[in-house]
């Protein structure tokens, strides 16, 4: 026989109730999306409605204050009257102005809290309140209030202070959409922008015109957002072409020079070492150049490590000025002054700063001229100088040659070589060692750089 199926206890089905009307309630909630205008008409209402409630808790208690003080002058006149009342009931003990009346009660007892409080909440409220005020030698009077007009005038201020409210309320929510239209306009205006930006129009901006206080700011903050992200979307697609362009010629001559070895290489020996040397100089500029990239793919990335040590950066710029002594044999290179300073950084870096300068001093010098390289010490901090003697940088293009890929005299380039990226480089390792790169030129004087670096701490 089938086991009979046990029916759910109350208590489960209860919760099982509860459950699943509490999970409904929340994916309703979920489905409704109010815009933000709705929201703060919202959060107004609730604000309304609040102050509301605390004006008439304001207004009930001021309303019992004042009929406590104006009652107290009638319990002393009840009083005073009460040993001439004789046990008879008496209604016109205080009529004058006809909103009281008295009544005595000989076999009354003494009143307390309780009693008073069933007087003042008996079936005359709200038109009229009742008050018993005891006597000592036995009984007590009864005095009514007539307060009709004190509670209309009440209940008056309390119908008009929420029906205020409530047209208030209304108001604001039927002219949700105008005021949709003339407060977040700015913010839909933005949105739009926003929304319609690309690639192609990274020059598009917010009008600031039409919008105000915090919106105006926002708007400000955003324009200038994107500013720097048009300026760094031009630099990129600026080094993207340079580096093209960069590459091209080198592929361009290796290419070339293989396809000359192909057609008459093997039968000729002189075009076979001409191919070969040329292969192997564009080979190895292409090298530099892919290097130089990756230094700088290093340093944008944030990954650009540095390998202190406490070194005297004399032993670097001699070093320095005997190898391109050795390499550039039509230049004269000196160190002067020489003065011993010590300072903390990576020293394959600095040196590769004083190279980039020194090959830069070359490439703008005429031969037989003197490349002068200097350390000195000034204060706690430590001065590095390469001077020239060659044709110097116009005052207009000092601000760019430490830009990627700039070169100061472009005429010259196939004469001088390079990419443009030395110096570029080189500011990158100075800045990197909290450090700081200055230059003077003047034209037909020279040029001379200036590294600053911050001494060693373990220097005297």
């Amino acid at each position: 026989m089938a086991e009979k199926k046990q029916e759910p206890r109350p208590v489960e089905r209860f919760n099982r109730l509860s459950e699943t009307t509490h999970s409904g309630i929340v994916r309703a909630q979920s489905r409704v999306k109010l815009s933000l205008i709705y929201r703060i008409a919202l959060h107004y209402c609730g604000e309304l409605a609040r102050t509301f409630l605390i004006w008439a808790l304001l207004l009930l208690a001021a309303f019992g204050i004042g009929e406590a003080v104006r009652t107290a002058p009638l319990r002393e006149r009840v009083a005073a009257s009460l040993p001439d009342l004789d046990g008879q009931a008496y209604s016109q003990l205080i009529l004058q102005d006809g909103r009281a009346e008295a009544v005595y009660q000989p076999d009354g007892g003494p009143a307390d809290l309780g009693e008073n409080l069933g007087l003042l909440f008996g079936s005359g409220f709200p038109g009229q309140v009742s008050f018993a005020v005891p006597v000592q030698t036995g009984g007590r009077a009864v005095v009514t209030l007539h307060l009709r007009g004190e509670w209309q005038a009440l209940l008056i201020l309390a119908i008009g202070g929420a029906a205020a409210d409530l047209l208030r309320m209304i108001y604001f929510w039927r002219k949700a959409k105008r005021l949709n239209r003339s407060v977040l306009e700015p913010i839909r205006s933005i949105t739009e922008m926003a929304d319609t930006l690309s690639a192609a129009n990274l020059s598009n901006r917010i009008n600031v015109a039409n919008t105000k206080t915090e919106l105006q700011e926002l708007a400000v903050v955003i324009n200038s957002m994107l500013d720097r992200l048009e300026q760094s979307y031009n630099s990129q697609k600026q080094f993207v072409s340079d580096v093209s362009h960069e590459l091209r010629t080198p592929i361009a001559v290796i290419q070339g020079y293989a396809e000359m070895l192909q057609r008459w290489g093997k039968e000729d020996p002189e075009v076979l070492s001409e191919s070969l040397n040329a292969i192997s100089s564009e080979t190895a500029a292409m090298k530099d150049l892919v290097e130089n990239l990756l230094f700088l793919a290093r340093h944008d990335k944030k990954t650009l490590l540095l390998e202190k040590t406490v070194f005297d950066a004399r032993e670097v710029a001699a070093e320095v000025q005997q190898e391109e002594a050795m390499v550039h044999a039509d230049h004269s290179f000196l160190l002067t002054p020489d003065e011993p300073c010590l300072i903390e950084a990576d020293r394959n870096m600095i040196k590769q700063v004083l190279r980039a300068l020194t090959d830069n001093a070359v490439k703008y010098s005429g031969p037989g001229t003197t490349v002068t390289l200097g350390v000195r010490r000034k204060a706690d901090r430590c001065l590095l100088t390469v001077a020239d003697q060659g044709s110097g940088i116009p005052t207009e293009e000092l601000p760019k040659i430490f830009d990627r890929f700039y070169r100061a005299d472009a005429a010259r380039h196939s004469e001088t070589g390079g990419h443009g990226l030395g110096l570029s480089i080189a500011r990158i390792i100075v800045v990197s060692h909290a450090g700081k790169i200055r230059v003077r030129s003047k034209v037909g004087m020279g040029t001379t750089f200036e590294v600053d670096l911050a001494r060693a701490p373990t220097e005297d």
